[in-house]
């Protein structure tokens, strides 16, 4: 890795988000929120600009770069008080799982809105008993004929509602084998037997949670990312579903990471300010060591975390899928770490103003466990570490 870690390029895109976030702001998503509704003019005018798909090819209508580019786009909105979650999801996860993974057929349909933002796909993957266990999925698929027959339930999905579909991560029984394996499937929103009901949640964010219940849900060979029969045992399809399933959540980590660290860098932003106005005694409160290093502490930790992304990002982008699910599991940690510190930093600089909806700090200590919490527990990252990288037995 060059010993520039951002190129000129990067610093320029990290600039431009910068000033479209500002141009909404905080205020914006508030007010979105407050009023039920979605963020859709950030969105569209992020679309607009490239910024979307800014990670897909450029023959299917994106921008020809990386998850290292769409991390700064997530990480710049976030840091002005405006982050758009269904980035994880539907370029970072489901666009890049097509992009790698999909037919010609697939690609043509999906990427190029996935790119400019007039379509959105969602992410099933958790379901109610299997929580971050992917090998307790009991979401199962079944060949009827030429097409496949979906059962199964799931459980915290973020924007179904506004989603064109959902790839849903299901299980099929190995012929050979016997086995279960994951295999991925295109599930539009509206097809028959596919339900979804809103999951209320204490937590103030644009995009819902759905509880999903696939019930008999019949789809083409097609919808099977990789193709039908004739791919079953190639590059895609039956066969590449474990492959693909860690193509998307490897980003889903990455993305995470940007996610939490734009909302650590915003509170933290609003505690320097204060700290900086605030006068109580005769200097600023931010003279005082007691207020000041637990904010440079939390700076500091938010830069390392960074740094980590930074590095998932490169080796992902360089095709190391290998070396990137450990440095995206522990960029995860690092700035789910970070932000939840940083929020609660920043809460308590501004003492019972940062309880207020004046200054909106409060709604942000919801939001920033959700960074401990998801896509994958901090434990079950501790376990992975513990596991892949020490070579320490498990315990289940």
């Amino acid at each position: 890795m060059s010993t520039v870690l951002e190129t000129e390029e990067h610093q320029a895109l990290r600039a431009a988000v910068a000033a479209l976030g500002k141009r909404y702001g905080r205020a914006y998503v508030t007010r979105v929120v407050g009023a039920g509704g979605h963020l859709d003019e950030l969105w569209t005018e992020a679309a607009k600009l490239g910024y979307l798909g800014v990670n897909l090819p450029e023959e299917y209508g994106g921008g020809g770069g990386g998850i290292a580019e769409l991390s700064i786009v997530l990480e710049e909105l976030g840091a002005a008080g405006s982050p758009l979650l269904m980035m994880v999801v539907s370029p970072a996860i489901c666009g890049t799982v097509i992009a790698r993974f999909g037919t010609e057929e697939q690609k043509r349909a999906w990427l190029p809105g996935l790119a400019d933002g007039s379509r959105t796909m969602a992410f099933g993957i958790t379901e109610p008993d299997a929580g971050s266990n992917s090998h307790r999925i009991t979401t199962t698929a079944r060949k009827d004929g030429g097409d496949w027959i979906l059962n199964g339930r799931k459980v915290f999905i973020s924007g179904v509602d506004i989603a064109d579909a959902t790839l849903i991560v299901g299980r099929t029984q190995d012929a050979r084998s016997g086995r279960l394996k994951p295999c991925l499937f295109i599930v539009e929103r509206e097809t028959p037997g596919f339900g979804r009901s809103h999951i209320p949640m204490e937590l103030a964010a644009a995009e819902k949670q759905f509880e999903l219940t696939l019930d008999d849900v019949r789809l083409p060979a097609d919808a099977l990312v990789g193709g039908g029969p004739s791919h079953a045992f190639g590059s895609g399809g039956e066969d590449a579903g474990l492959l693909q399933l860690f193509a998307g959540l490897n980003p889903e980590r990455i993305m995470t990471a940007a996610f939490a660290l734009g909302m650590g860098r915003y509170a933290l932003d609003r505690a320097v300010d204060y700290a900086r106005t605030r006068q109580v005694w005769k200097e600023p409160i931010g003279a005082h060591q007691a207020v000041a290093h637990p904010l440079a502490q939390a700076h500091i930790e938010l830069e390392l975390a960074r740094l980590m992304m930074q590095k998932a990002a490169h080796l992902y982008d360089a095709g190391d899928d290998l070396a990137a699910g450990e440095a995206a599991n522990m960029a995860k940690y690092a700035a789910g770490e970070a932000c939840v510190r940083a929020v609660d930093q920043a809460v308590h600089t501004l003492g019972g103003n940062g309880l207020t909806q004046e200054y909106g700090l409060a709604s942000l200590i919801t939001a920033a466990r959700v960074a401990r919490i998801a896509p994958v527990s901090r434990e079950m990252i501790l376990n992975f570490v513990s596991h892949q990288t020490l070579g320490l037995p498990k315990s289940y």
